[in-house]
């Protein structure tokens, strides 16, 4: 029997970003879309910068490591991927770019043609912006922020004195890419370019020795604390004025800046603790979202979303939702059956309360909005606010206090046990009888989000199911840290983190392996965003030594590792990068033919299990059931999203 294996998890998640870099590099995706790889490539490696490397530069003090740890392999692994990065832009995007007549100046001088322009452009529209600051001088009143743009200008005086200057790059208040249009074709350069550029206006006393590119990134951790008497959300309001204050994790510089200059630099913004990292001329790539082509074929071509559900003008969703369920799949199919279980719970009179945890809420919230409304109708309404979902932090913490302001009822979750469930229901009462609707999902109740994140959301009206989900409300009401043995729920249909999730999981495995050693069909298919918790990683290798056949679909961080001879030779993983954010869990058991299905917030990560609250729900409806089995039947195939669209499509001509 081999001994279990693990992958390191922030290596894995390297490469779930490596990943990602290889749809920029494909030829098949439109260009445009290329380019917005690289900009969630560079978004998703800031990140990273922020969350983890400070971690892993801790865990490797701490153990006292003499060789290369986990932080310098990382390191290693971000090295390479940068130079793929650059390589992917200066050998494949510029060139087929120049193919459409487009000149994109990246790492190229400004041709004579426009450079007039650029000195124009430098005039009217950046030099306001500019604040340069001396290194020579005091500093106590300047502190580098994260994630902004800067250049250290190496000058010369009259003396021949060398003298360095801080200048930023103001692309957070005016556009970041520049587009001229000539008869030679389209110019599209860096604002840090057009500074660049006119530095001899910048500094017309001085000689311009060098300018180069600087970005610094800060530790993200929020440190908060429950003490008694202590208001969670001034103390929460507290730490996000501080976040972008914390200490530096790294100094992203541009090639070539001379060492003398580097180091002063470190210690003239106390940036000794920072990572130095070599990158690109350019930084915080990011910004090429908004990478400035106009033209639809540089882009995906449409794909308007189908209808999950066809309402006739005389009934309302929730007459359809009591007719049987309702399981919808965005952004393949449309969100407004979500917007409108709200809106009709918002104003029908038998609705008397309304439940439902919030953990990433739209900017502009149609859901918050509807659920304002129903308070404001007198309706009992209870959301459950996640005031520490990463960087929405002050997006929840705004809608909260609105809905506080319009009677709804806030319950914030303790600081040791995050409500992760994406959950909702609606209790009404009609002829007297007392009965309820509910939602159940894979994402969050966010409009904004639905539009590029694959999710499952279900609408149902199971009694028995929703009883149990009107006690884990209660539970969730009461805020505590975790449950204890007065807060048992005898859960029948839902799988609750911090209840039964991990048990059920172990025991749907082991019917599987029970079926295998009677020589019954057995198989486990599992789609999830990350797989590290090694509990049930074991039980998998466990399955699989017993003959279990399994599949798993895991988007990033993935610790199991594939194909090992007596550990994980049935086990299969495959990794689903493309033109949506693959973002749904769902678990299926083959149950001797009778499957299994199960979906849910929860992926097998040491955080969904043992520090949150989350919530899966089985699929008992034998025409969604047969409909998510053909819809996993299709993720193996390398065309699954275009015929992902094309299967929901034709189900909703079926329908109509």
């Amino acid at each position: 029997m081999e001994k279990a294996v693990f992958v390191n998890r922030d290596l894995s998640w390297l490469g779930f970003n490596g990943r990602v870099l290889m749809e920029a590099a494909k030829e098949t995706v439109p260009l445009l879309e290329r380019i917005r790889f690289l900009s969630i490539y560079s978004s998703n490696l800031d990140e990273f910068y922020r969350v983890r490397m400070p971690v892993l530069m801790a865990l490797d003090e701490q153990a006292g490591i003499a060789g290369p740890g986990n932080y310098e392999l990382a390191r290693q692994e971000i090295d390479r991927q940068q130079q793929t990065y650059g390589r992917i832009i200066t050998a494949q995007l510029v060139p087929a770019l120049e193919a459409q007549n487009i000149h994109w100046l990246y790492n190229r001088p400004a041709p004579d043609s426009i450079q007039s322009q650029l000195t124009e452009l430098f005039f009217n529209e950046v030099l306001a912006y500019l604040h340069p600051v001396d290194l020579n001088q005091d500093l106590s009143g300047f502190f580098a922020e994260n994630n902004k743009l800067y250049q250290l200008v190496v000058l010369e005086d009259l003396n021949g004195q060398e003298r360095l200057q801080l200048v930023n790059t103001p692309s957070d208040v005016i556009p970041r890419l520049y587009t001229l249009s000539t008869a030679d074709g389209d110019y599209i350069f860096f604002l840090e370019d057009i500074i660049r550029f006119n530095l001899k206006h910048l500094f017309p006393e001085d000689q311009v020795k060098g300018a180069y590119n600087l970005k610094i990134t800060r530790d993200a951790a929020l440190i908060l604390e429950e003490t008694l008497g202590e208001d969670l959300t001034e103390a929460l309001e507290r730490q996000l004025e501080t976040r972008d204050l914390g200490f530096a994790t790294r100094l992203l510089c541009e090639p070539g800046i001379p060492l003398r200059s580097l180091y002063r630099v470190i210690y003239a913004l106390n940036l000794q603790k920072a990572s130095v990292v070599e990158g690109g001329r350019y930084h915080h790539l990011r910004d090429l979202g908004d990478f400035p082509l106009s033209d639809p074929k540089f882009r995906y071509s449409a794909w308007p979303p189908s209808a999950a559900v066809t309402i006739p003008p005389n009934e309302t969703l929730f007459e359809q939702i009591l007719k049987g369920d309702i399981l919808i799949h965005v952004p393949y199919q449309s969100y407004d059956p979500v917007l409108r279980f709200f809106n009709e719970a918002c104003n029908d009179p038998t609705v008397e309360e309304i439940y439902v945890t919030l953990y990433r809420a739209a900017p502009n919230s149609r859901i918050v909005s509807a659920l304002n409304t129903a308070a404001m109708n007198g309706k009992k309404v209870v959301v459950l606010v996640e005031l520490k979902a990463r960087f929405d932090e002050a997006n929840n913490l705004k809608w909260a206090k609105k809905m506080k302001a319009a009677g709804v009822k806030i319950v914030y979750s303790s600081l040791d046990l995050k409500v992760h469930a994406k959950i909702a229901l609606i209790r009404k009462r009609t002829a007297g009888q007392a009965h309820y609707l509910g939602l159940l999902a894979t994402g969050n109740l966010n409009e904004s989000t639905a539009r590029f994140y694959t999710d499952h959301i279900l609408l149902t009206a199971h009694q028995p199911m929703l009883a149990e989900l009107e006690q884990l409300f209660g539970f969730l009401s009461k805020s505590r840290k975790a449950p204890g043995p007065e807060d048992r729920i005898d859960f029948n249909h839902l799988v609750v983190a911090q209840f039964n999730l991990l048990q059920k999981f172990l025991d749907l495995i082991q019917r599987e392996m029970d079926h295998a050693a009677q020589g019954l069909p057995a198989t486990i298919t599992i789609k999830m965003n990350n797989l590290e918790e090694k509990v049930l990683i074991t039980k998998l290798y466990a399955a699989s030594r017993a003959g279990v056949q399994i599949q798993l679909i895991v988007r990033g961080i993935c610790c199991l590792v594939p194909g090992i001879p007596g550990l994980s030779e049935t086990i299969t993983v495959t990794r689903i990068v493309g033109r949506y954010l693959e973002h749904g869990r769902l678990f299926i058991f083959h149950n001797n033919g009778a499957d299994d299905i199960w979906m849910g917030s929860a992926d097998w990560m040491n955080r969904n299990i043992y520090s949150r609250i989350e919530v899966c729900f089985p699929l008992y409806d034998p025409r969604l059931r047969r409909e998510v089995l053909d819809l996993i039947a299709l993720q193996k195939d390398d065309t699954a999203q275009q015929a992902i669209y094309l299967f929901l499509h034709q189900q909703d001509v079926l329908q109509t």
